[in-house]
């Protein structure tokens, strides 16, 4: 799985860089650094609402303090749809 963060300056004045601390911490703390490659870019498209997160192809616009949700509820949920498909 790949999370990709926006890193533009709209995003960091959101709070991106709080994100990807968020997001590299749980992504430890789960052991799941095998499984999920965090990557930054510039402009994702999608200024207007929060930070803008990218998981493999669908957009999502984050708020630091809706990171940890976001994690659990996207992040997690993907990889044990993905196990179970297996």
């Amino acid at each position: 799985m790949i999370i990709t963060i926006c890193i533009g300056s709209s995003c960091h004045l959101k709070g991106s860089r709080e994100i990807v601390f968020k997001l590299e911490d749980l992504i430890k703390l789960h052991n799941l650094s095998d499984k999920i490659e965090l990557v930054g870019s510039f402009c994702i498209g999608n200024c207007k609402s929060g930070v803008c997160v990218k998981v493999d192809n669908d957009l999502f616009s984050l708020l630091p303090d809706e990171t940890e949700g976001f994690f659990t509820d996207e992040i997690l949920r993907r990889l044990s749809n993905d196990c179970n498909q297996l």
